[in-house]
Formats: C-alpha cells, structure tokens, sequence
C-alpha cells in the first residue's frame, strides 16, 4: 500500500487541526493508530470513536486546510508536523508520558504553526521557560530581562508566553542579547495579539520561533492560554516563575512542568508585594527551587552548570557531568525508599526503556542503587562518583 505524499500529509494535520480544540487527546490517539490522512477522513466520514466525535463534532465540516496553509504563508508562517525532521520529538515526549498517567491536558499537538528563523528540534534542552504576572511591578519587570539576557549569554534560550508583563520582558532580554527566544501563542500566527506586541512578535521571529497550535485567525481565549502552558513547559529544561498572584496563568505552567517532571524555579520578591506571593508560596510549598541569579538558574537546570565561572557556587555536584535525561531519572528517584520502574518514568517524563537503560548507569556511578521496593538515590561515597 502506497504511503500519502507530503503534501496530503499535511493538508490533513491543517485539517485536523482546524476541527479540534486542542489538547484534542483522543483525536491524536486516532492519528497515532491511522495516520493523518486516514484520521482526517474518517473524520469527515463520522466514522470514528464517541470520544473522537466529542472532539472534533463541531467542526468536522470546516474543510479550510487549503485556505490555512496559504493564511500561513501570507503570514510568513508554516505547518511544521511529526514527520518534518525539525519536529521537537523528544521534548514533546513528556507529554506522552503525562497523558499515559491520566494527566487529560496532557495531549500531544498534531502539528505546529510556525513562523522564524529558529529551529525547535534540539531547542528545549539548552531552553528555559520564563513565565510570570501580566501586571508585573518594576522590579519583576527588570530581573525577567537581566535574567533573560544573561541566560542567552550563557547559551540557553528563553520560552515563553508574548503577553504583556514578564513575558514581554523575558522575550525583550533574550533579543537583546542576541536570542534565541521562542513565544508559544494562545491564538493565530496572524492576530496580532496583543497588539502592543506585534514588534515584538516580528523581533522574536527574527531571533527564533514564534508558534501556536491554533489556525490563522483563531481568536485569543482564556482556555486557550491555559491549554499553551503545557507547549511552553514542555519546550523548556525547566520553567521559572517571577512574579506571580495566588491565581495565576504562571502558575499552572508551573504546575505543569512539575507534572511533566521538568524543574521549577521561582524569583523572590519583597515580603509585601502581593505579585510575589504565588513565587513565595511555591517555594514555601517545596514545588520550586529558590533563585535569583542565572547562575543559580543554569545550576538547578542541570549539567549546564558546569559552565560556570569557578567558584561561583560552591564545589561541582556529582550530577553535574550528568546529560539531562540522566539527571531527570537521577532527580526521579526516591530518596529513602525505591520507586518502580515505570514510576520514575512518569516523574521524570522519561520513556521506561531509556529509563532502563540510565539506571546501571547511575548505578556504577555511585549516585543509584537496587533495593526490595526498585530503585532510589544512593550517595555519591557510597559508589565511585566524586564525594
């Protein structure tokens, strides 16, 4: 049987991705086991799952996969999807993992509208996500861009959300150290949205990716800032909030990292300012690691941190020489009691057969080791790693 050509491939996820509210779960269940192309007709035929219909029932007449890709265009934007090689398998691979542990928001985006000169395949490894409060105060505003600027400087790149605040100025410290930066949208390559940051949105195209599960033309929406979280989380080492309300969008993409087994950091600010309260309550909570430098930030993030300035920080961690998939298994462990297997793979966002093979691997390192309940941290003096 003849497989489709690139084209028919592509005109489909357009289509699927005009029928479907994502995280569309099911929908992408579907595509996994047919295909696009038989997915998008089967969907046109009605002849799919109550759970697939529930999804895409709606709009399933909404043939625009044509007019989309050439909205797109005219944009200066393309569909990127899983069978181009610049597609980001790996960092999108925790979101599997969260959907196979029951997490629903937890879907895998069908395609990618993309525009920029940047590539996302690679990019979430070296990235950090750098979220907070839309009516940030001046001293939120200022350590967003230092620390942007200064994480670029030292070879990360900076993800995040091109909404007004800590986003803007995330974005703005990253261009003006030379990027990359990456702007995960809520709406439409083409919108404009927000309109105060139609600039911007030009610079971080110049300097990387600007990008969105949503067709041309798709309005904002308040769920659909929620739904982006997850892309922005999973396209990050590790995510840093600063600044942030008890309630807040910043927040759920910390909450989402975490889920996703990535790192989480927040920014303290003064004892009175009610925008830090969320950053001091994640702390107190031990669901964020306190920083305030980008050294501190390129510390908690992982191996990274070994290109520090000597001294910086005190004496080298055994984890430093660690890549950072061994080093989310590393930090997935128990630390008293053992954890199966398939456990660790859901917290580190890890595919049980890698974490199988990191874990003689950490083991004759000193930093892992067997027990009766599976597997938990050792220290490094009890094995060969350094004390």
């Amino acid at each position: 049987m003849s497989q489709p050509d690139a084209h028919a491939v592509r005109l489909a996820r357009a289509y699927l991705l005009r029928v479907a509210e994502p995280p569309a779960v099911a929908l992408a269940r579907l595509v996994g086991v047919h295909g696009p192309v038989r997915a998008a007709e089967l969907v046109q035929l009605d002849d799919v799952p109550e759970a697939v219909r529930q999804e895409t029932g709606a709009r399933a007449r909404l043939e625009l996969a044509e007019r989309d890709l050439a909205d797109a265009a005219a944009a200066g934007g393309v569909l990127l999807t899983p069978e181009d090689p610049g597609w980001p398998a790996w960092a999108l691979l925790a979101l599997d993992v969260a959907a196979g542990a029951g997490a629903r928001w937890a879907g895998q985006p069908i395609g990618l509208w993309v525009r920029g000169t940047g590539s996302l395949d690679g990019f979430a490894e070296r990235a950090v996500a750098m979220v907070g409060a839309r009516a940030c105060t001046g001293y939120g505003e200022y350590h967003a861009a230092e620390l942007a600027h200064g994480l670029v400087g030292r070879g990360f790149g900076v993800v995040s959300g091109a909404a007004y605040g800590i986003d803007g100025a995330a974005h703005r410290g990253a261009i003006a150290a030379g990027g990359p930066t990456v702007a995960v949208l809520g709406c439409g390559l083409d919108v404009g949205y927000p309109a105060g940051h139609v600039r911007l949105l030009d610079q971080v195209a110049e300097h990387g990716l600007v990008i969105s599960e949503y067709p041309p033309g798709t309005p904002p929406a308040r769920h659909r800032f929620l739904v982006r979280n997850r892309l922005i989380a999973a396209l990050a080492a590790a995510t840093l909030v600063i600044e942030a309300g008890v309630r807040s969008g910043a927040r759920n993409t910390a909450a989402t990292a975490g889920a996703l087994g990535k790192p989480v950091m927040a920014l303290p600010g003064p004892a009175s300012s009610a925008m830090s309260v969320g950053c001091h309550q994640l702390i107190r909570a031990g669901d964020a690691s306190l920083v305030s430098t980008v050294a501190e930030i390129a510390e908690t993030v992982g191996p990274l941190g070994m290109e520090l300035p000597a001294g910086q920080d005190g004496p080298d961690r055994v984890t430093d020489r660690l890549d950072p998939v061994a080093l989310r298994v590393h930090e997935a462990l128990g630390l008293r009691t053992g954890h199966a297997v398939e456990r660790i793979a859901s917290d580190s966002g890890v595919p049980v057969a890698r974490v199988r093979a990191v874990l003689p691997a950490l083991e004759l390192d000193g930093l892992a080791q067997r027990c009766a309940e599976g597997w938990r941290r050792s220290s490094p003096r009890q094995g060969r790693g350094d004390a």
